[in-house]
């Protein structure tokens, strides 16, 4: 891990500024660089997605923009580390996000259950993060199919900003990994609803011997998060990191501070998965007891998990910011239970949390 350390000395003696490690600095770059990147990316994004032809894909990509911009702007935060790869990374991380968001739209609105046609879709993530592969008709099995090129042109932009990432292959193997446990996860959870949990627990068969502090719906979360990919695409930004380090630097944060950002996801959406007859990690545990403590637990091992990387202090911001980010959501007053549980995680909250809740606050009232 001492290189990722030499890269910001070298960052700090050539006049750049060394990664935020306290909230108020963090902010600053949130406000100054990661906010108008992802605005300035989404706007481009959604001029094309306007010109979508079919009806159906223009809509879904649009309400992705419109809705899930937040993810754009929680992933951007990655982007505010290294300021000489602040465009790069931003350009990257919002393509491959938005490609996320996108077909989650798709897969949840679509008169298609077919295993195929979603993993097929889901291609499109992994083309996404290979270099130079080939594009592919990711619509091959949808009645929906025109949309003048909009997700093999979110899947090109990926990789043209990869490209100038100078350590990606040192981490390729394991975002791929990441991708495609991501892939798998959107595949089963929007299968026939019969066949959803036998699918799942089928599939945590192949891997809970490699994690056996997890419960299977923890493990189907972590699997869930974008972060672990953006942290990388981040080291990738090092020119002398290793193969090695970059193994290390997945298995920090997959899968406790992964797991942490779905499962937060999942408790707000708790109401409107019901609705909806979605499936829901957080409506695994037996009570509410054990749903809070589970993912008191898995805060904790994050953050101690955190402590080992390089610029830990960002990483440990990043955890109290979505703890921040979750449990200040409107959607959190809205449902009784989500409330007690909120109020119960954010019991003896440092000031750091204090801190990005309000600022979470005051970001949401300002885009209302």
């Amino acid at each position: 891990m001492r290189s990722f350390r030499r890269c910001i000395h070298i960052n700090i003696a050539s006049g750049r500024k060394q990664a935020p490690t306290g909230p108020i600095k963090l902010m600053h770059r949130v406000y100054k660089y990661v906010l108008p990147g992802v605005e300035a990316e989404l706007a481009k994004l959604k001029s094309k997605a306007n010109l979508i032809p079919d009806a159906e894909l223009r809509q879904q990509a649009l309400n992705s923009i419109r809705d899930k911009k937040f993810h754009c702007q929680g992933g951007g935060i990655y982007g505010a580390v290294n300021l000489q790869y602040h465009t790069i990374l931003t350009s990257l991380i919002v393509a491959l996000q938005t490609i996320s968001d996108y077909l989650d739209n798709l897969c949840d609105r679509s008169t298609s259950l077919d295993e195929q046609d979603f993993r097929m879709l889901h291609q499109s993530m992994l083309d996404a993060v290979t270099p130079n592969a080939p594009l592919q008709d990711y619509y091959a099995y949808r009645n929906e199919k025109d949309d003048a090129g909009y997700l093999q042109g979110l899947v090109l932009q990926c990789q043209e900003q990869i490209s100038h990432l100078p350590s990606y292959d040192k981490v390729q193997p394991y975002v791929i990994e990441l991708v495609s446990l991501y892939c798998d996860l959107q595949v089963y959870k929007h299968i026939a609803k019969e066949l959803r949990e036998p699918k799942l627990l089928q599939w945590w068969e192949s891997h809970r011997s490699s994690y056996p502090q997890l419960h299977w719906n923890e493990f189907a979360a972590a699997t869930g998060s974008t972060l672990g990919m953006f942290m990388l695409f981040l080291n990738a930004t090092d020119p002398t990191l290793t193969a090695e380090e970059g193994q290390q630097f997945k298995n920090i944060y997959f899968p406790h501070v992964c797991a942490l950002h779905i499962l937060l996801d999942y408790l707000i959406d708790q109401e409107e998965d019901k609705v909806g007859g979605d499936l829901n990690f957080c409506s695994y545990y037996n009570n509410e007891a054990e749903l809070v403590e589970r993912i008191a637990l898995i805060v904790t091992r994050a953050r101690q998990d955190v402590q080992q990387l390089p610029e830990s202090g960002f990483h440990s911001l990043v955890i109290e910011g979505l703890l921040a980010l979750y449990l200040s959501d409107p959607k959190v007053q809205q449902q009784t239970e989500v409330r007690k549980v909120s109020k119960q995680l954010m019991r003896k909250s440092p000031i750091t949390r204090l801190f990005f809740l309000l600022n979470s606050v005051w970001i949401r009232k300002q885009q209302a």
